[in-house]
């Protein structure tokens, strides 16, 4: 049997988005699972659209997702080069091929007689076909005029790992591009090429590309070459359902997640899942668990909607999922720049209290900043509160009052806080949703803290005391 061999194949125009990296990713669990090999290369023969930087933000991209290639541009392999602007005497020779055997021929005409041909068959309302303008003695070609592939239209069945049995007519096939005046490949003649000699069993591509397979079929016979097994990704769909997730829609640049703080394992987590899943209402996966699981055969055949909150949600339960060393060690960038004068064991202690409620880490320096600093006393934040806004100045000051002389007594340990805390509710006969809530304020003047005791154990009790009387006097 063949080992088998899957690749991903973008070109370099622009940043990495869901879309290409969730091709990416289900060629490398596909590869992974059977114990095979995935290769990367770059379709660079697209010198107009390039955009410099683009291939090495690609591999960075893929790196940070843990999505090693065996096989690559940058550490070669058996086939190399894997650039394809570093084969074209490879794509030459192939065409020559198609020259000699009469399935190749140079293209004589110009961009406004192409055009006229478009015009007559809209008006005769009907398709568009190159071949039926070919010509009947085209000329020697010497590399200065583009090189087209002579059709061979029939009907095509074939077999998608996706999208199950599929079929087209002839008039799906077409005279094609092979290659450019400007001696450059065109994707539907090298990718085909390449993909043979670099023996790929699994060509796994976007939904984009299904029109074209007639005439890649038609182009596979006609250099004797085997079809590999087809896998179409139906598209990621923007969060409505309604069209493709694009860069106008919100397509993030996939290292912008990086940037904010998710977890690699999440992004793998909820890429895999966006179109698939193992018959389970399981959704949280280690990528150990997506390799052992994962199938073509059960992705979907409509397209996913993007749902951010659901990313969001994910995670999350990966990042209450880690330990908090681990987390520690991966959130060193996303500190206020406050904290720089707390120790280490400080901020551990402080990222203990929000693990369970943080998303991701861009946002730590929101849900950490009163740990660092004294935030401004904004007692709108006591006005604003359903319940707090009962109270009188008087009747505020008496409760921190009261808090601060029982606090004064203890040593600050949770246990002894809550002790505390709960007795000076029986005291004042008050709810926890007004005496708790305002001892909060008082102590963090931010919109929201982790649970009471914690909170004032790590802040510690010279802090602790020092913020309530500030807010007695304020107040």
């Amino acid at each position: 049997m063949k080992i088998t061999r899957t690749r991903f194949a973008p070109s370099p125009t622009g940043f990495m988005h869901v879309g290409g990296v969730r091709t990416a990713l289900f060629a490398w669990l596909v590869a992974k699972q059977a114990n095979g090999k995935f290769l990367l290369r770059l379709e660079d023969t697209d010198k107009n659209r390039e955009v410099a930087g683009s291939a090495e933000h690609i591999m960075e991209s893929l790196r940070w997702l843990g999505l090693e290639w065996d096989e690559g541009p940058d550490i070669g392999g058996s086939h190399a080069p894997y650039l394809q602007s570093e084969r074209l005497d490879i794509y030459k020779q192939w065409a020559e091929k198609l020259i000699a055997s009469g399935r190749a021929y140079a293209d004589p005409y110009t961009k406004e007689e192409l055009e006229t041909f478009r015009v007559e068959a809209q008006k005769n309302k009907q398709p568009f076909l190159y071949r039926n303008h070919r010509p009947e003695n085209p000329p020697v070609w010497d590399g200065s005029q583009a090189l087209r592939f002579k059709s061979d239209p029939k009907v095509y069945h074939w077999e998608d790992a996706v999208l199950g049995d599929l079929s087209a007519g002839a008039e799906a096939v077409d005279d094609f591009i092979l290659i450019k005046s400007d001696g450059y490949p065109t994707y539907n003649f090298c990718h085909i090429v390449d993909d043979e000699l670099m023996e790929i069993t699994h060509v796994i591509r976007s939904q984009e590309f299904i029109a074209s397979v007639p005439r890649f079929l038609n182009l596979y016979d006609a250099l004797g070459i085997d079809w590999p097994i087809f896998a179409t990704l139906p598209y990621v769909m923007g969060a409505d359902g309604k069209k493709k997730l694009g860069k106008r829609d919100g397509a993030k640049d996939i290292l912008d997640y990086r940037k904010d703080g998710y977890l690699p394992e999440t992004m793998i987590n909820f890429l895999a899942t966006l179109g698939w899943n193992d018959g389970s209402e399981q959704e949280i996966f280690s990528v150990k668990e997506l390799i052992e699981k994962f199938s073509l055969a059960r992705v979907q055949r409509s397209g996913a909607a993007f749902d951010e909150q659901r990313l969001l949600w994910m995670n999350g339960s990966h990042i209450r999922g880690i330990s908090l060393d681990d987390l520690f060690d991966r959130t060193k960038n996303y500190w206020p720049e406050q904290s720089n004068q707390k120790s280490a064991d400080y901020k551990k202690s402080v990222l203990g209290l929000i693990q369970e409620r943080l998303k991701y880490f861009a946002e730590i320096p929101e849900l950490t900043n009163f740990f660092f600093e004294d935030l401004p006393i904004n007692l709108e934040l006591i006005t604003s509160n359903k319940q707090l806004k009962k109270l009188d100045n008087q009747q505020l000051k008496t409760y921190l009052q009261k808090a601060l002389e029982v606090l004064t007594d203890s040593d600050f340990s949770v246990n002894n806080l809550s002790d505390i805390l709960n007795n000076l509710l029986e005291t004042t006969g008050e709810k926890p949703g007004i005496l708790f809530s305002l001892i909060r304020i008082a102590t963090t003047w931010a919109p929201a803290s982790p649970g009471l005791a914690d909170t004032l154990s790590v802040l510690g009790k010279e802090t602790t005391l020092r913020r309530i009387s500030a807010s007695i006097s304020s107040i």
